[in-house]
């Protein structure tokens, strides 16, 4: 969820890329390559009884994370039928009528990035034609939440009417997420250096926001139309499942595009701006896009994870010292979450029809 506001090209060939957060990134050209490769994890060692287990896993997750912040996971302990069923319910709700969609708009709720996000309705990159996707989000919900501290906190998203089975299909796989996320975030902690539980009051009231989104094949250029286009993530790490139709591409160092293929069963991870920030730009919150020329229609789910709205983003010890201070202002994860949020969803062309803009 992170809005681009610029592309130019200089004099060097090089495309520049400016990111809504401030940040500036340069590529080579829009073609992408299958050439350079995305760590492989095998994820079982994370379930594993034996510390050393453990950390051998976070050692791997640790160099993928701060070299190109991208790794797939595989044998993660998640049973498929869950991403099958909100592969369906996803391709339920596309299917609907404009009309039904657009009674969960997202611009109905300021300063979240719930609902209905509709077709072309952002331009990431500014590209001749908009992105190329429509999504719907929802959040995090303490009653669908085996380990809620309060289950009787209110949740802010939206739901279409008279869509049964909808909103559990979507939760049912949300939950499991849940779970392997805050085993995902102890590893985490082992990989910096740090205390297993580390990070568990972090993620009691976790942000955890999910999405499905529905790209249709593109027929215009790389150069006039993303699916979306490139962006970080705002959270701490993200899970993506995809269907075998492929199209997410990471920009490796050397700034060239890399394809990260599908691998069926498997997670792509890939870590998110406030875990950047967290971690002093130890751990690379690495732009990624969605380019569709599969020849058919692309279903993702990614799961955003990220810690309590309420705690304030301070730098993980192990990545500070006099020598290399905190590179970042210190905020609550919710401060920055509404920023960033605003700043996109500002942009969504659908704003004026649907007369209410978002704070």
């Amino acid at each position: 969820m992170s809005q681009t506001t610029t592309i130019t090209e200089g004099q060097t060939g090089l495309r520049t890329v400016t990111l809504n957060s401030g940040s500036v990134y340069t590529f080579n050209s829009n073609e992408s390559t299958a050439l350079e490769k995305i760590p492989i994890i095998d994820a079982s060692r994370i379930w594993s009884e034996k510390l050393e287990d453990r950390q051998a896993v976070a050692e791997e997750i640790r160099e993928a994370s701060r070299n190109i912040g991208f790794f797939y996971l595989i044998n993660h302990g998640i049973d498929q039928k869950y991403a099958g069923e909100v592969m369906d319910q996803a391709k339920r709700f596309f299917a609907l009528p404009e009309e039904r969609k657009m009674e969960v708009f997202t611009g109905r709720v300021p300063n979240e990035y719930v609902g209905y996000h509709p077709m072309e309705c952002y331009n990431r990159n500014g590209w001749k034609y908009q992105d190329l996707s429509e999504a719907f989000n929802w959040a995090y919900d303490a009653a669908e939440d085996p380990e809620a501290v309060d289950k009787d906190q209110p949740s802010v998203s939206i739901w279409p009417s008279d869509l049964p089975g909808f909103r559990e299909g979507l939760y049912a796989y949300h939950t499991q997420l849940l779970r392997l996320s805050r085993r995902l975030a102890r590893i985490f902690a082992l990989a910096l250096h740090l205390p297993e539980e580390y990070f568990d009051e972090y993620v009691k009231r976790p942000e955890a926001g999910m999405r499905i989104l529905h790209y249709p094949e593109q027929t215009h250029t790389v150069e006039e139309q993303n699916g979306i286009g490139a962006h970080t993530d705002v959270e701490c790490f993200t899970i993506v499942t995809q269907d075998s139709a492929g199209g997410l591409e990471v920009l490796g160092k050397n700034r060239s595009w890399v394809k990260a293929e599908p691998i069926p069963g498997s997670f792509v991870v890939n870590i998110a701006d406030c875990f950047m920030r967290q971690t002093n730009d130890f751990f690379v919150s690495t732009v990624h896009r969605v380019i569709n020329k599969s020849g058919r229609e692309r279903y993702s789910a990614p799961f955003f994870f990220g810690f309590d709205r309420n705690k304030l983003l301070k730098a993980v010890p192990t990545c500070v010292s006099e020598e290399n201070p905190m590179k970042y202002p210190v905020m609550t994860g919710g401060e920055y979450y509404a920023w960033r949020t605003n700043r996109q969803k500002r942009t969504n062309t659908y704003n004026a029809d649907a007369g209410k803009v978002e704070s």
